[in-house]
C-alpha cells in the first residue's frame, strides 16, 4: 500500500523562491511537497482590452517533475499561502483539489486514489493572529480516511 512508503515534506518558505526551487530540484525523493506562504511570481503580461498595457499573469513556483496543487487567487492582493505539489510519478492515484469541503484561503484539501479507497491530504497555514485556527474550531468537517494534516499554526511554545 502507498502508505507505508509515501515520504511527505512540508516547510513554510516565507516567500523565498530560491528556496521553493532548490526543495523543487533536489526534494525528488519525496512523493508530496506541502509548501506554507510561497512565493508568487510574476510569468509574464496578458494582452487586455482593460489594460493597455496588459494583465499581469501571475502564479505559483513551477517546476516539470511536480504536479502543482493550488487555488487560484480571488484578488491580486488575496494571495493564497497554501500550496502542494505532487510527484509526477504518482500522477495515477487521480489527485484532485476540494474546495466543496473546505473553501478557505489558508486551507488546502486534496484527495487521491489508492486501490479504489480515498484519502486526503490537508495543508494548513495559519497566520499570527491564529484566523484560520478559529475557522477550524468553528467549523464543523468530517472527512474519512485523512492521511495527513500538517501546517505552520504560528503557535509558540
Amino acid at each position: 500500500m502507498i502508505y507505508d512508503n509515501l515520504k511527505i515534506f512540508f516547510q513554510n518558505v516565507c516567500k523565498n523562491m530560491l528556496t521553493v526551487n532548490t526543495i523543487l530540484k533536489t526534494y525528488c525523493h519525496f512523493d508530496i511537497i506541502l509548501i506554507q506562504e510561497f512565493p508568487w511570481s510574476i510569468t509574464h503580461s496578458i494582452s487586455s482590452l482593460t489594460y493597455s498595457e496588459g494583465k499581469v499573469l501571475v502564479r505559483a513556483p513551477h517546476h516539470p517533475n511536480w504536479l502543482s496543487f493550488t487555488k487560484p487567487s480571488v484578488t491580486q492582493l488575496d494571495f493564497l499561502r497554501v500550496l502542494a505539489y505532487i510527484n509526477i510519478r504518482l500522477s495515477s492515484f487521480h489527485f484532485s483539489l476540494h474546495r466543496d469541503i473546505i473553501n478557505h484561503r489558508d486551507i488546502l484539501v486534496i484527495s487521491f486514489f489508492t486501490n479504489n479507497i480515498c484519502s486526503f491530504i490537508i495543508n494548513i497555514y495559519s497566520d499570527t493572529s491564529h484566523s484560520t485556527l478559529k475557522y477550524l474550531k468553528d467549523t464543523e468537517v468530517n472527512i474519512n480516511n485523512l492521511l495527513i494534516m500538517t501546517s505552520d499554526f504560528n503557535i509558540r511554545d
